[in-house]
């Protein structure tokens, strides 16, 4: 049943006026904005979970190089695709073999040499989250996007900050926190950064991103219909608000079907899927409007323009960042790690 709502869009178009429709994604959606060209890919895996590694890998980066083909033809300047990509969403079997096959090197592994040629080929900056396997650092795995300029060249990584600990997903199995802290990648197409997954629950970890310089922050992911639904139309837009940028959030599509069961944290018999992946890809403005959001069900590239002066007229406008008081912020977060904290509660002695 998870999966066979389209979207609220395709309901709403297909049972309101023009008029009427308009007026009602005008209140849910706010005014539009252009400039940059930006997209984002979300889709279903291309081969069965029981394929060799080597057919999975190959079948979606045929699929994949399609649909940058088609971004391309719409003239897309900046391509995100959702996290991990190259891959099932195996992490929260805890089966080592054969997911960690899927690990690459993230600065010459075949897929980065793919996105490479693309890159290149259209003029365009491509996200590539993978699965990356440090092999300088005694083959660690990390939980990774791969950031590509419009010239082919690697600008570099950075690597997922917080690690879900809920119900299937414990991912620490495989990676943990990352160590790149807050990068911000300075493009021809504006600075972006890349807030992987379970990153988007935590409001400082956006708020570092704006912090850096941020104009653009992706955020590709994988996250099922029962866990985290009612949570996803409000994040990215929240965190486009409270830090003046643009806010991307990818989704992957399908129920991917595992060879084993698997248990998880919340009591629930064992299983082979996580549920249903729904998709539902949108992008937020810092002035709190948004775009329509991709399908629930379907592979879907988004393509939307997109302002990069809003970040600093809302600025202007509102001062959330100028009234921010990180000095404030600094000095309490550096008192309440200490062992010794006591919180300043005022109690009623009466």
């Amino acid at each position: 049943m998870a999966g066979e709502l389209l979207s609220v869009e395709h309901c709403l178009e297909n049972h309101l006026p023009e008029q009427e429709l308009k007026e009602v994604k005008r209140i849910l959606y706010g005014r539009e904005h252009v400039v940059v060209r930006i997209g984002l890919v979300q889709n279903s895996i291309a081969a069965e979970t029981t394929a060799p590694v080597a057919v999975q890998r190959s079948a979606l980066h045929n699929k994949i190089s399609r649909i940058t083909e088609a971004a391309a033809s719409c003239g897309v300047n900046v391509l995100c695709y959702q996290e991990a990509w190259t891959m099932p969403f195996a992490f929260c079997t805890r089966e080592k073999q054969p997911w960690c096959e899927f690990a690459e090197e993230a600065d010459f592994g075949p897929t980065t040499q793919l996105c490479q040629e693309l890159a290149q080929k259209y003029n365009m900056v491509i996200v590539s989250p993978i699965l990356e396997r440090d092999s300088i650092h005694g083959d660690t795995l990390w939980n990774t996007a791969v950031v590509i300029s419009n010239n082919g060249h690697v600008l570099g990584k950075t690597r997922k900050n917080h690690i879900p600990r809920v119900g299937d997903f414990n991912e620490s199995t495989y990676y943990m926190e990352g160590d790149t802290g807050h990068v911000v990648f300075q493009t021809q197409f504006g600075r972006l950064a890349v807030n992987i997954c379970y990153g988007r629950h935590h409001p400082q970890n956006w708020m570092m991103y704006g912090v850096n310089g941020a104009e653009i922050v992706f955020n590709p992911s994988a996250t099922v219909g029962g866990l985290s639904e009612p949570l996803w139309a409000i994040e990215a837009r929240n965190a486009a608000i409270a830090n003046s940028y643009f806010a991307c959030a990818i989704n992957r599509v399908g129920t991917e079907v595992f060879p084993n069961e698997f248990t998880s944290a919340d009591g629930k018999p064992a299983h082979k899927d996580f549920g249903h992946f729904y998709g539902s890809s949108y992008v937020a403005a810092p002035d709190g409007s948004r775009t329509p959001g991709l399908s629930r069900n379907k592979d879907g590239l988004l393509v939307t323009e997109v302002d990069l002066n809003l970040c600093r007229q809302v600025k202007d406008h509102w001062g959330f960042r100028m009234t921010q008081r990180l000095d404030l912020y600094a000095s309490s977060l550096s008192a309440a790690i200490m062992p010794n904290y006591q919180p300043p509660i005022v109690r009623d002695s009466c």
